[in-house]
């Protein structure tokens, strides 16, 4: 597994990268990914069929010209910025079948990012099928997938240090809603770890079985960013 911390300045260039690493992996090299990342400015996520009239108030995030996009993946809408660790992983599931099942796959995957929270000092559980909460039920962490033909892209956030009024600033009540949450406020459901980005990588780094670190591009995952930029903005930046 190669070990990727790479950002970007660029909203949509932090969402394709990780598709960028599920096309290699799936369909030229055959290599999993771990990689890091996290937002220098705030923008909002929507999954996959997320509907924006129900989730987003675009009213505030147009006053703050805050953008909009929507990623590949599944899973809800999010707020992306400072504080907000992002995680991705792309798996091959030939080598644990597994990871074919859906739920099974969350499960593996994220009691591996529960030990590497528990090596912080931090005891979070997984909720299913896609978060991680403390042990109060405050969510910390939410994850969505991929699935290529033998890859998955498994990607997450970990709320480190995020500012959490904005969730409820850009953020309506979501109508699909876990039944953990109770009915919970943003502000009530949401929460921090408290501790710092660069220990919770390490620890997450030292729970997957990396072989090598790369912090730069390559030159063919360069191109091929620039190639799904071209190709994808019109699906991933949406209008207001």
């Amino acid at each position: 597994m190669i070990l990727k911390d790479i950002s970007f300045d660029i909203p949509e260039e932090n969402l394709l990268f990780d598709d960028v690493l599920l096309h290699l992996a799936d369909k030229v090299n055959e290599q999993e990914y771990l990689r890091f990342w996290q937002s220098s400015v705030y923008f909002v996520v929507m999954g996959r069929i997320s509907r924006e009239e129900e989730d987003v108030n675009f009213d505030a995030i147009k006053a703050d010209g805050v953008p909009l996009l929507r990623r590949s993946s599944g899973g809800g809408t999010v707020i992306q910025g400072k504080g907000c660790l992002n995680f991705a992983l792309v798996l091959d599931k030939r080598k644990n079948r597994e990871l074919d099942d859906l739920k099974k796959s969350y499960t593996i995957i994220l009691d591996q990012i529960c030990a590497a929270l528990k090596q912080c000092g931090i005891k979070a559980k997984v909720m299913p099928i896609s978060d991680i909460a403390l042990m109060n039920d405050q969510k910390i962490s939410g994850n969505a997938q991929k699935r290529g033909r033998n890859f998955i892209l498994h990607h997450g956030t970990i709320l480190c240090d995020f500012d959490l009024s904005v969730i409820e600033k850009y953020l309506f009540m979501p109508k699909d809603m876990p039944d953990y949450r109770n009915g919970r406020t943003h502000l009530a459901f949401v929460g921090n770890i408290g501790v710092g980005v660069d220990q919770v990588k390490e620890a997450i780094r030292s729970v997957f079985s990396i072989k090598e670190e790369e912090s730069d591009l390559t030159d063919q995952e360069n191109n091929l960013l620039k190639k799904f930029i071209k190709s994808h903005r019109e699906k991933i930046c949406l209008n207001y």
